[in-house]
């Protein structure tokens, strides 16, 4: 289990990477098509260029009770998940965490359930968001264009 402060959504440099950001709850209706889509995502992408982030939050139906490393378990044991699991946070009111904050300034797009998706690109900048039910064949372009584009800049920096 990784605190947020070990992964910056800013970086730059040969470790910068593509990511798609993504509050999680365990006992929510949307949980099945997600993590398995996600760790999909995580699969064909990553983990030298993308990576999934997930964030668990408990402010949406109460769907997220389980402590911190329980979630990371139940992810890694139900789902076969590969990418980063945080610690617990909120992510609305006055106690959300600083990168969800950022996060909605960035869009203007307040998450209203469980797995809304935020895509980064590698210097930081929020480039996209989705809604829960989007369907993930929605996203895998814009993650695909954006790593395209991150190994051509890598390429003509060598």
């Amino acid at each position: 289990m990784e605190p947020l402060t070990t992964y910056p959504l800013r970086c730059s440099g040969p470790k910068a990477k593509v990511s798609l950001v993504v509050n999680v709850a365990s006992d929510c209706q949307l949980t099945d098509r997600n993590y398995l889509a996600l760790q999909g995502l995580h699969k064909e992408f990553g983990p030298s260029h993308f990576s999934v982030l997930a964030f668990p939050c408990n402010q949406f139906g109460d769907s997220e009770p389980r402590p911190s490393k329980e979630v990371e378990s139940f992810a890694r044991n139900n789902y076969g998940v590969t990418f980063p699991i945080f610690h617990k946070i909120k992510i609305l009111g006055p106690e959300a965490e600083p990168a969800f904050r950022f996060l909605v300034d960035s869009t203007k797009k307040e998450p209203r359930w469980n797995f809304w998706k935020y895509l980064v690109n590698p210097e930081g900048q929020v480039v996209k968001s989705w809604k829960p039910e989007e369907p993930i064949e929605v996203i895998r372009p814009e993650i695909a264009a954006l790593v395209r584009q991150m190994i051509i800049k890598k390429k003509e920096d060598l």
